[in-house]
């Protein structure tokens, strides 16, 4: 019976051990912080109320990362599954997050106006409803081992030489992407580079990153004060020659010579700034320039391209336009040629085809693309069904995504996808212009200015005479591996047809 009791007593010890209950809590409490471990507990207090969690989605299939425009929910508030969260600007166009969930939205984890946030990062945290979403649990930010840290903060102070040039920069072991510590605050991998290479003293500046993170624009401001205060001295040159050299022959110091004992530091450019060493300004690109940078690159790299032109005669389908503009319907140029290549498209469906990176795709509907220029770049909403549409359906649809364009509110669908391009710069008097064909589409027309040119011509007699025309010339950008010259000529010469036949386009 004794020996149970014991048993049981040991067990008890230890089971309060593990559950932080010892009764010297003073002195665990003291090795929790010498060590930075946190002991577990049982109550609910002190493990928070668990969270649901919001990551950045794919809301684009090119889509990398995502910049947070706004919050439409704020803390506190309840969510319902498909209630509007906040405002994401993709690599495309500003997209509206819907939730997935119900619960109360309890922790931002990504505040409005945050940058590149990769796919999959947590931006928020949901609680169900009813609880207190102020003790919502929050994860941790930095994974780094507490033996690691407390070990290399040691050796740091050890060292008198990166003691004198750093007295504030705990260094730690580098690893990419995570956050080193620095008088009291968080420290990002780019500002504590910035931080030892220019020696700089970080204990009095207030942090104004999200959640106290001392940030590489605070370290860059930081620099910029220290150079303001004190400019940069020319340093003499120092002799590392060892004892047993002394005595030999030594040239003259250099100023323009670095010192053997500190490597030349490259200069640091401030966003917004020009450096005073480097004669540009950074700046930054947005999501869109990026993914068009990519796509262009990826177009001239490995699509062979092919090119044809031809000149169209206007006259037909201006007298149309009058016409139709005495009954108040008005429609654009563009539009007939958006009717007469989706027509010309129905009528030889194999340049309706896509490159999927294996072979050719035959595509059942006609989507055409148009290139539409933004703030933040080019973008190109899709008209779906052209060749089923009539002239003033498609002015109303391409006006409609036009604004939808300009204000950053296309959806996914609305430009992704489609089978032939259209660019149209004839508002800027371009005569003519080649475009790049967009993967994994296989074409793209491009159009340029209407011109008046004279050309002999015979009339019912077979009298020559000279006649004005409106011309405009659009060039056929295609892809070499899917449409070759031949079936590029032919598309051009119907397209042709139809646009200087515009009776034809109402037969299809």
């Amino acid at each position: 019976m004794a020996a149970s009791l014991k048993l049981m007593h040991r067990c008890r010890g230890t089971i309060n051990l593990m559950l932080g209950r010892n009764l010297m809590r003073g002195t665990l409490s003291s090795l929790s912080q010498a060590v930075g471990c946190k002991f577990l507990h049982t109550t609910p207090e002190t493990l928070g109320i668990p969270a649901i969690k919001i990551i950045m989605p794919a809301l684009s299939p090119t889509m990398e990362e995502g910049n947070i425009v706004k919050w439409l929910k704020k803390e506190g508030e309840m969510v319902n599954v498909g209630d509007a969260l906040c405002e994401i600007e993709t690599d495309k166009a500003v997209v509206t997050m819907e939730s997935s969930d119900d619960g109360i939205l309890a922790k931002i984890m990504k505040e409005e106006g945050s940058k590149n946030v990769r796919l999959g990062a947590l931006i928020g945290l949901l609680v169900e409803e009813g609880q207190d979403w102020k003790q919502v649990d929050i994860p941790s930010v930095i994974s780094d081992a507490p033996s690691k840290s407390v070990t290399s903060a040691a050796s740091t102070a050890s060292s008198p030489t990166l003691s004198a040039t750093l007295p504030l920069v705990h260094k730690t072991e580098d690893h990419p992407g995570k956050l080193q510590s620095v008088s009291g605050f968080r420290l990002s991998p780019a500002a504590r580079n910035i931080l030892e290479t220019h020696g700089l003293d970080a204990s009095h500046y207030t942090p104004s990153g999200p959640r106290g993170i001392f940030t590489k624009e605070d370290a860059l401001k930081l620099l910029e004060q220290k150079q303001k205060q004190k400019p940069i001295e020319a340093k003499p040159v120092v002799s590392s020659l060892p004892p047993h050299q002394a005595g030999m022959p030594l040239s003259a110091p250099s100023t323009s010579v670095p010192s053997a004992s500190r490597l030349p530091v490259p200069p640091v450019s401030v966003p917004g700034r020009p450096s005073s060493m480097s004669p540009f300004t950074e700046v930054p690109a947005s999501n869109i320039r990026r993914v068009i940078a990519k796509k262009l690159t990826e177009s001239k790299n490995t699509v062979p391209h092919a090119y044809a032109s031809a000149d169209c005669d206007l006259g037909a389908i201006l007298n149309l336009r009058q016409e139709l503009a005495k009954d108040d319907v008005k429609v654009s140029i563009n539009d007939f040629i958006i009717k007469a290549t989706a027509v010309t498209l129905k009528q030889m469906p194999d340049v309706n085809v896509t490159w999927n990176g294996e072979g050719p795709q035959l595509l059942q509907s006609i989507d055409i693309s148009i290139v539409m220029a933004t703030d933040q770049g080019f973008i190109t909403p899709i008209i779906k069904d052209a060749a089923t549409k009539g002239i003033q359906e498609i002015a109303a649809s391409a006006e409609a995504l036009a604004k939808k364009a300009r204000d950053g509110k296309l959806l996914p669908e609305e430009y992704q996808g489609g089978s032939l391009s259209i660019s149209d710069l004839g508002m800027f008097g371009i005569n003519s212009f080649i475009g790049l064909v967009m993967p994994p589409q296989a074409c793209i027309l491009t159009v340029g200015r209407a011109r008046a040119e004279l050309s002999v011509v015979e009339d019912e007699d077979g009298n020559e005479k000279l006649q004005q025309h409106q011309l405009i010339t659009i060039t056929l950008s295609s892809d070499g591996r899917v449409i070759d010259d031949e079936l590029a000529s032919k598309f051009l010469d119907t397209l042709k047809a139809n646009l200087e036949n515009p009776v034809r386009l109402a037969l299809c």
